[in-house]
Formats: structure tokens, sequence, C-alpha cells
């Protein structure tokens, strides 16, 4: 329909903005006329979720229920104290919080921590990763797969796998099969491809060719992730990352070096939607 000559007078507002100025009242208004239906009042509901901790943090207590993502705290340069009110707060909201670049030193008084408070703990193997939940998610929604190119790239890959686990997704995992062994990685992609992963995250450091070389020989969404592991020029993960950059190979996307938690959240999103439609935690 084309518009009115009134309408093109009208001062153009982002319907994103429109959303935004929402009070409560008002979305319940418009649920208690059908304006909009229950998800939907539900979901400008979380947009506008906020909760206050002291005057450190604004937590988005509306991101699970709006996209399907636990809280994820990147502990890094955070000190103690505040990591713990942050995780603490995030956990009594959603029975769950995600704990990233843990300092090593904190790392088991921080578990400790939440352990008294009921929450399950899990660490990442040669990780600074903390997952704590309050109570399993039941029946897993979806599968990926994450493979590490070498032992020195672990860290990032157990980064991927707790955080796919948050959201709820079974993670498949095998390390150490980069390219300087081929032949380690075929049976490792058989046997993932027949447990129907939706997606596949590749951990790689050096030149990180392992994601071209997996993106090239299987038909599910690959994530690269380049590490900072290797030696002298294009060291630091530079090198991994240009290479997965510059891939000829169709259907791998790349996240940022050392971005296990990046990698985990897309490919989890991918593979619970391909598991039939996005669920709620």
């Amino acid at each position: 329909m084309a518009p009115s000559p009134s309408d093109l007078t009208k001062p153009f507002i982002p319907f994103s903005l429109i959303e935004w100025r929402l009070d409560l009242r008002t979305i319940l208004d418009r649920f208690a006329r059908g304006a909009i239906s229950f998800e939907e009042a539900q979901n400008e509901i979380a947009i506008h979720a906020i909760e206050h901790v002291e005057d450190i943090a604004k937590l988005d207590v509306g991101r699970e229920p709006r996209k399907g993502l636990p809280e994820i705290v990147l502990a890094e340069r955070k000190e103690y104290a505040d990591m713990v009110k942050i995780a603490l707060a995030a956990a009594r909201r959603s029975g769950r919080v995600v704990v990233s670049r843990v300092k090593k030193r904190d790392l088991k008084r921080l578990a400790a921590v939440l352990q008294k408070k009921g929450l399950k703990v899990e660490m990442g193997r040669n990780s600074t990763t903390i997952l704590a939940i309050e109570k399993s998610t039941g029946q897993s929604r979806g599968t990926i797969g994450v493979v590490a190119a070498g032992t020195s790239d672990i860290g990032v890959a157990e980064e991927a796998r707790l955080v796919a686990e948050a959201m709820g997704c079974k993670v498949v995992t095998s390390y150490d099969v980069g390219i300087a062994g081929i032949h380690r990685l075929f049976p490792v992609l058989k046997g993932m491809l027949s447990k129907k992963v939706g997606a596949i995250v590749v951990v790689a450091g050096m030149e990180g060719a392992l994601a071209s070389v997996v993106a090239s020989m299987v038909d599910v969404p690959v994530i690269g992730v380049p590490t900072s592991v290797g030696y002298g020029f294009g060291s630091e993960g530079v090198a991994a990352l240009a290479s997965m950059l510059q891939s000829c190979t169709l259907g791998l996307a790349v996240v940022n070096i050392d971005n296990g938690v990046g990698a985990g959240a897309f490919a989890a999103s991918i593979a619970k939607r391909a598991a039939g439609g996005r669920e709620r935690l």
C-alpha cells in the first residue's frame, strides 16, 4: 500500500526505538486487548528486564527468554569480589551462569562459592571457564561437535563446549586432531555426523588450516576459532585468523581470536534451530 501524503511528512522512527519506548503498562494493555500474543508480550517485557548489581553491573536478565543465551560473565580484569556478586546474581535469576577467563588463582575459590549456593559446577579442562548450573536442563536440544587441532587449543575448545551445554545442547568433542596427522580427523568427523551434529566448532592455532579442511568435508555449518598458539611471525593468532578468513571453502564462519564463547553460542543457536526450533532453556 502506498503511503499517504500525511505519512510522508511524519518523522521516521525506527521500529526498534518504538519497541524500546514501550513501558510495562503499555505492553500489558496491548496483550489484554489481544493486540499482541503471549510470546510477543514476553519478548517485549524481556527487553526491559534489567537487574542492577550495586553500582558495578546491569544484568540483562531478559536475554535468556529473548535470545536463548545464558548470562556469560567475562571475569578478565574484574575484581574477585565484583565477579562473585555478578555471577551469583545471574545464577539466582536463571539458575545458570558461565564465568569465562577466571584468573587461575581464583578458580577453586569461585567454584566453592558457587557450590555453596547449591549450584553444580564444572570447570573446563585446561581452561579458566566455569559453568555453574542449578539443575540439568533435561533432554538435550540439538547437538554440536567441537574439535581442537592441538592440545594447546583445548582451553578455548572447552569454552565453546561449556557455553553450548549451558544453552541446552549435547556436545561431542575430539581434541588433538590437527592436520599434522590428518588421518586422525576422518573417523572423528564420521562419528560426529552419525550423531546428527547441527554445527561443528573447529579450534586451531598455528596456520589454522583445520577449519578449512573440516568445512570442505561436512554438510553442516562450521565455525572456525583461531587461537593465539604459534611461533614467530603470525603468532598470537594472527596467521590462523587470516588463514580462516581467506578460506576458499564455503560454509565456514570465523569468530575472533580465542573466542570460544562466541563460537559455542553461535554453534548452539544453529543446532537448536536445526533440531526443531528455538526452545527456551
